[in-house]
């Protein structure tokens, strides 16, 4: 199984991304900001590929095993990031509530509405997913997640490797654009449905 993350958008406090399995879109991302020198719990990890596995030690496995009971095998940890340690793929919705660990939610907000980020129904997002993986992983199987950028210039070749639907992707872009209007008329008081 193959995961990505391809990050769309760059802010002071954090980076959007959208995430992918097996080159289908699962949901959307929140990580800390990019940052050419590391900064302990304030650095998005490197570009790269990375095998997840599963952690069943630290406070996050104890939290998350009370919480979703039997369902719960290990958290997913990314394997062998140069310079960090115990990056997980957990819940949470601001970038005040990862420190180099990758959130995921079923909404995202535009960075340049709140430099935070921020996504919504983190837990609901986190219930479709992480069963996808510890299957993978129960049984054996590799699972992998790549963290790139999106690349919307035409200054270099695509990737034939890279089995992303476009039209899928340009689609979530456009819906997190009216989420961003929505929020914004909701922050001015309007209330659109």
């Amino acid at each position: 199984m193959k995961l990505q993350v391809v990050r769309t958008q760059f802010g002071k406090d954090a980076t959007n991304g959208l995430l992918y399995i097996d080159g289908v879109f699962e949901c959307y991302t929140l990580e800390d900001q990019y940052q050419e020198v590391k900064v302990m719990h304030e650095t998005c990890i490197p570009e790269g590929t990375y095998d997840i596995k599963f952690r069943t030690t630290g406070g996050f496995h104890a939290k998350y095993a009370a919480r979703y009971g039997a369902a719960h095998h290990g958290m997913l940890h990314v394997q062998d990031v140069p310079g960090f340690q115990y990056i997980l793929i957990h819940t949470g919705n601001t970038d005040e509530h990862t420190s180099g660990c990758l959130i995921m939610g079923d909404t995202q907000q535009d960075l340049d509405v709140n430099f935070n980020g921020m996504v919504g129904a983190s837990g609901n997002a986190y219930k479709k997913l992480y069963p996808k993986i510890a299957k993978e992983l129960l049984i054996g199987e590799k699972v992998t997640i790549e963290y790139s950028k999106i690349n919307l210039s035409n200054d270099t070749d695509i990737d034939d490797n890279i089995s992303i639907n476009i039209d899928d992707m340009y689609e979530k872009l456009q819906e997190i654009n009216g989420n961003v209007i929505k929020t914004n008329a909701m922050l001015n008081g309007r209330i659109i449905r």
